[in-house]
């Protein structure tokens, strides 16, 4: 890895930074497994049904994981480059800007800042996937 690295000019290292970060959204949706979870039907809830549920945290772990974690950070800890999720108001108010942002993503200016996941995951993974995100600790 070395040797590898070694034959960067400093100009060659930024352009490959740049071009991770610009790659970092294109990855395809993945799908969450909700086996085991109480299915939710097809009315949208307006609160989280599986808060504290430790079924749902795991399943929300591995939803996040391979669908957030590249623009909202690991362990819901964000670099900066999206909203630091772990400070969402775990309440009626929080539920309601997640589940609008999870369904029908965010646009500034006519630029994709995050895609739609309505149609891609499930009602119960979404859910899942906050479960997770209130698991988290703030520090």
């Amino acid at each position: 890895m070395k040797r590898f690295l070694a034959g960067f000019s400093a100009t060659g290292g930024y352009l490959l930074a740049i071009a991770i970060a610009c790659a970092h959204g294109d990855g395809a949706p993945q799908p969450v497994d909700t086996t085991g979870l109480p299915e939710l039907g097809e009315e949208w809830r307006t609160q989280n049904p599986y808060r504290g549920n430790d079924l749902a945290i795991k399943i929300g772990a591995s939803g996040y994981n391979s669908n957030c974690a590249r623009c909202h950070g690991l362990e819901v800890k964000s670099g900066g480059l999206a909203p630091d999720l772990r400070y969402l108001e775990e309440d009626a108010d929080g539920d309601a800007w997640f589940l609008n942002r999870i369904r029908r993503g965010a646009h500034v200016n006519g630029v994709t800042k995050m895609p739609k996941f309505e149609g891609l995951l499930s009602q119960e993974a979404m859910w899942a996937i906050r479960a997770y995100i209130d698991s988290r600790p703030e520090d």
